[in-house]
Parts: structure tokens; sequence; C-alpha cells
């Protein structure tokens, strides 16, 4: 899909109230993701000793387990095939993964510690993870 038809699509989207219920439903599971992901960032970093990296990325897969069962069968109430939407989430997943760990290495380089930084690098990949999701991985 051309950026021009994103574009075109996610402001029709944006007038069909659904859409506003389903983000509401992104934000919940997506909340529950977050308390997951910080949660295990936390135990990974301090109780496990990892780098704050690798830490970031065990959390990561840790929640987006979480977020596609919930995503899958309540906010976008999807039947399709579970594997080939497996594998679009994983893949929009790892697209948020990666605006996460810029901004963590940002954040943390900046003089934030871990913890409050990696906070802020999860909640700015939502955006991105939510169109993604619903223009291509529950379409």
């Amino acid at each position: 899909m051309s950026p021009t038809a994103a574009a075109r699509r996610i402001g029709a989207g944006a007038r069909n109230p659904e859409n506003w219920v389903a983000l509401l439903k992104f934000g919940i599971v997506g909340g529950s993701g977050y308390v997951i992901n910080l949660a295990v960032f936390a135990l990974a970093l301090k109780v496990f000793g990892l780098h704050h990296i690798l830490a970031a990325i065990v959390a990561f897969l840790v929640a987006v387990s979480n977020n596609f069962h919930w995503n899958r069968i309540w906010t976008f109430s999807s039947d399709g095939r579970i594997g080939p939407q497996a594998v679009r989430f994983l893949t929009v997943s790892v697209g948020g993964l990666v605006i996460n760990l810029v901004l963590l290495v940002v954040l943390v380089g900046a003089g934030m510690t871990e913890l409050p930084a990696q906070a802020i690098a999860v909640a700015c990949a939502v955006p991105f993870n939510f169109a993604a999701n619903k223009l291509w991985t529950f379409e």
C-alpha cells in the first residue's frame, strides 16, 4: 500500500466510531503489555543483571505474546488464520521495538535512568503499532 493510500485509509478510519472503540481496546491491551514489559524489564535488569538492551528485548518477547493473544481475540475480534497474523503482528512489533530501542538508547545516553527511559520509549511506539496492526495485521 502506498503512503498516500495509507494516509487516505487512516483519515477515513478516523471518522468511524468503531475504530475509536478498537483504539480504546488496543490501549487497554497495550496497558497490560506495558505493565508486563516494565515488570519483566525491571526483573531482567535488577534480578538477572542483564544489560538494558537485552532486558528490553526479553521484556518485548514476553509482552508481545500477551498483546497478540488479546488483540487477536478481543481488540480486533479476528477469525483470520493465526499463522499469517502472528507473523504480521511480530513484524509490526519488531518495528515498534526498533522505535523503542532507538529512543531507549537516546534517553539513557542523555542521562535518564533505564526504567523511566523504557517507559517513555515503549509509549512512543504505540501510534505506529496501532495503525500498522489495524491496517495490515488484522485487516
